[in-house]
């Protein structure tokens, strides 16, 4: 696990804040393009999205050892819908920094669980996100088009990097799955 991984952890709704507020800099003349540079590159390096059909976000599910739900930083932290708030499903239960520093927030699941909650996120209109530190993929999350972070910033701000499409992501985490077992 990357130290920026546990840095995150501890203080992610700070880190979505502050994402948000950089965001805003891509509109001003001059340095916006910049700005705007920096972030698609942190997106495609260092932490970042990619979107998941719902076939995926289940082999995904059938790959992990060990699911927890629990609440989805995004909308707990800009509340700008009342869509179920605890929808993020927590991937690697033995190595997951999320779970073990806060484990009041996350219970638990198994895969046929965490499936029902890929369906009724799927339901409630929510896309399904695979989110990823450095080499770490930590979560599947459920999120919408008015909160997800990630979507927001690729939509409205132009950083395209913090979420992407990966053309074969089960390939992908299969493999860095395994490496770090």
């Amino acid at each position: 696990m990357h130290h920026t991984l546990k840095l995150y952890s501890r203080h992610r709704e700070f880190a979505l804040r502050f994402y948000m507020f950089w965001a805003k800099w891509t509109r001003i003349p001059l340095i916006g393009p910049l700005v705007r540079w920096v972030a698609n590159v942190w997106g495609s390096t260092m932490e970042g999205g990619y979107m998941l059909t719902p076939g995926e976000a289940e082999e995904i599910v059938d790959l992990s050892e060990g699911l927890a739900l629990g609440p989805c930083t995004c909308r707990e932290v800009f509340h700008n819908c009342d869509r179920p708030r605890d929808t993020e499903i927590m991937l690697g239960l033995d190595r997951n920094i999320f779970v073990a520093q806060r484990p009041q927030d996350y219970r638990e699941i198994s895969r046929e669980e965490a499936k029902d909650v890929l369906r009724q996120c799927r339901e409630h209109g929510l896309i399904h996100t695979i989110i990823k530190c450095r080499e770490d993929y930590y979560a599947i999350c459920n999120c919408c088009a008015c909160c997800c972070v990630p979507l927001r910033l690729r939509n409205h701000y132009g950083i395209g990097g913090a979420l992407v499409r990966h053309p074969d992501i089960v390939r992908e985490f299969r493999e860095r799955s395994t490496v770090g077992s």
